[in-house]
């Protein structure tokens, strides 16, 4: 079987529940309760709506601690430098686990009787190697077998919280989200260590893919794999299972539209971060997806498919965002995809 058939295979399987002209966040909320962030999502985002992260309560709250700590077998503490595997928990991994706790109360509160999709995040597994320190303080992403455990316990910890979140909302069609920002340095080779005079090595396409096709497996729902850094690797992407790809508009260049289109013909959603992730004037909401329009008519694709295909978010995280701008990002979020259904020309 082509590489072309099997991700068509797997984003056939994978296929999203959301329906046309949705509507999501990224990931990272304002603020430090969890309640009034879940309070926001659910009654801003109908069709899509999310669990948020906290990260101004502290480590442990951040894309990093709250995925180390889904971790199985794999334990990690903070220091100075960041966050580091360790032999065993300790308080900053009961921390992590704490808050996530707390966070999962909130959704569960406000989401009774919810039925439709729900979007859970974690970190990917390169983005996590790369962030994750050994004890010697060089990255995981230096190690090999490191990155193979890590890979491992990633996917077995998300297979047990994805379970848990489908336990708290029964009727929710609970779409993964791995964050993978580092992604194309790792691709590259850019990531620096950790003495920041040289960079580790590039690793294989053929390993990166098969570590996020691994992950992507845990679950038979969509997974999106979101990176708010330019260079999304589509294509890799797509061959690795992913049902959607999630971008800052912004950071898109004309060398990636090939990319997309294909990623559209064959069936993958785009998340389009159209929207400003900070405090910034918004402008009306067919506006801010003009942009996503013209793509669609350079690349020939039909009209028709164009809210079928885009979910409309903002840039990035809303965590360095005012609450009443985040607030007001997801509401314009939603507009602005419902001006494509509405108008897709």
């Amino acid at each position: 079987m082509s590489e072309k058939n099997t991700a068509d295979d797997a984003n056939e399987a994978n296929k999203p529940s959301w329906g046309a002209g949705a509507a999501t966040g990224v990931g990272s909320m304002p603020g430090g309760d969890a309640r009034e962030a879940a309070k926001t999502v659910t009654g801003s985002l109908e069709t899509l709506p999310y669990l948020p992260e906290l990260p101004a309560r502290g480590p442990g709250a951040d894309m990093i601690g709250r995925t180390a700590g889904m971790l199985v077998e794999v334990y990690a503490h903070v220091e100075p430098s960041g966050w580091r595997i360790s032999d065993r928990p300790g308080r900053d991994t009961r921390r992590a686990r704490a808050w996530l706790r707390e966070d999962l109360d909130a959704l569960e509160e406000f989401t009774q009787g919810y039925r439709g999709a729900l979007k859970v995040s974690a970190v990917g597994p390169w983005t996590l190697a790369a962030s994750l320190e050994l004890r010697g303080g060089e990255a995981a992403l230096n190690d090999a077998g490191a990155c193979r455990d890590l890979t491992a316990s990633l996917a077995e910890g998300l297979r047990a919280h994805l379970d848990e979140v489908r336990r708290r909302v029964p009727g929710a069609q609970v779409v993964l989200q791995l964050d993978e920002p580092s992604l194309t340095a790792v691709a590259r080779g850019r990531v620096r260590t950790a003495s920041g005079y040289r960079t580790y090595s590039a690793v294989d396409r053929g390993v990166l893919e098969g570590a996020l096709r691994e992950v992507i497996a845990v679950t038979d729902g969509p997974v999106v794999v979101h990176s708010c850094a330019p260079g999304v690797p589509f294509g890799l992407l797509r061959r690795a299972g992913a049902a959607g790809v999630s971008f800052d508009l912004s950071l898109l260049t004309e060398g990636e539209e090939e990319a997309i289109g294909e990623a559209v013909e064959g069936g993958t959603s785009l998340f389009v971060g159209a929207v400003p992730g900070t405090d910034a004037p918004l402008s009306d909401p067919a506006g801010s997806v003009m942009g996503v329009r013209t793509l669609w008519r350079r690349l020939g694709l039909s009209p028709g498919t164009l809210a079928e295909s885009v979910v409309v978010t903002p840039a990035c995280g809303l965590a360095g965002a005012s609450p009443a701008y985040a607030r007001a990002a997801l509401a314009h979020c939603v507009r602005a995809a419902r001006s494509l259904a509405d108008n897709p020309e």
